[in-house]
C-alpha cells in the first residue's frame, strides 16, 4: 500500500539495509531514510530537492529527518533542497558505514547483514522495535515495551541456545 512498494509506510519485522551507491536525492533519500542502517560510497549523495520544484517530499522524509538530526539541520536540507555529500551523512549519523568505491557497497551491506545475521534473529527483532520505538514514543511508553520485550524473548528458546552455547564454548545455533 503506498508508494515505494509500501516501503516508506510500513514496519517490516526483518531490517533493511540501503546499499547507495550514486545519488539518493528526492524519493531515493526517502527510502534511504526509511531503512534500518545504511552503507554508501564516499561519492553518494543524499538531499530532498522538492522544494527547489514547488513539492513537498511526501513520503516521510522530512518526519524521518527531523528524527534522526538536529532540527536546523533538518529544516536546511529540506529548506534548500541541498544535497550533503556521504561523508556529511556519516557525521550526522544517517549513514552507517561508507566505502572508497561505488562498486565496494554491495559487499559491505551484505557483509552487515551476514554480521546480524549471526545474533539471535528473537533479539535482533527485539532490539530492533524496540530501539525504533524508543525514537519515537515518550520514555514510559519505551519502559514498557522493553518489559514486554524482554519476557519474550528470554522466554524464547534462543535465550536458552546462547547460553548454553556461552557454556559450552560454541557458537549458538538459532531456532526462532
Amino acid at each position: 500500500k503506498g508508494g515505494f512498494g509500501g516501503l516508506v509506510q510500513r514496519d517490516f519485522p526483518k531490517p533493511i539495509i540501503a546499499a547507495v551507491n550514486g545519488p539518493a536525492l528526492a524519493g531515493g533519500f526517502e527510502l534511504v531514510l526509511a531503512c534500518d542502517l545504511v552503507v554508501a560510497a564516499e561519492t553518494a549523495t543524499f538531499g530532498l530537492p522538492e522544494a527547489k520544484r514547488g513539492l513537498l517530499a511526501a513520503a516521510g522524509g522530512p518526519i524521518r529527518l527531523a528524527r534522526r538530526v538536529p532540527l536546523a539541520t533538518a529544516l536546511e536540507i529540506v529548506m534548500t533542497g541541498d544535497p550533503i555529500t556521504a561523508q556529511r551523512a556519516l557525521e550526522l549519523g544517517l549513514v552507517n558505514r561508507l566505502t572508497d568505491t561505488p562498486d565496494q557497497v554491495v559487499a559491505e551491506a551484505v557483509a552487515l547483514a551476514e554480521r546480524i545475521g549471526e545474533n539471535s534473529p528473537a533479539a535482533v527483532r527485539a532490539g530492533r522495535k524496540l530501539t525504533r520505538a524508543a525514537a519515537e514514543v515518550s520514555e514510559g511508553e519505551a519502559w514498557t515495551l522493553n518489559a514486554q520485550l524482554a519476557a519474550e524473548v528470554f522466554r524464547s528458546g534462543d535465550a536458552i541456545e546462547g547460553a548454553t552455547a556461552f557454556a559450552e564454548k560454541r557458537p549458538p545455533v538459532w531456532n526462532s
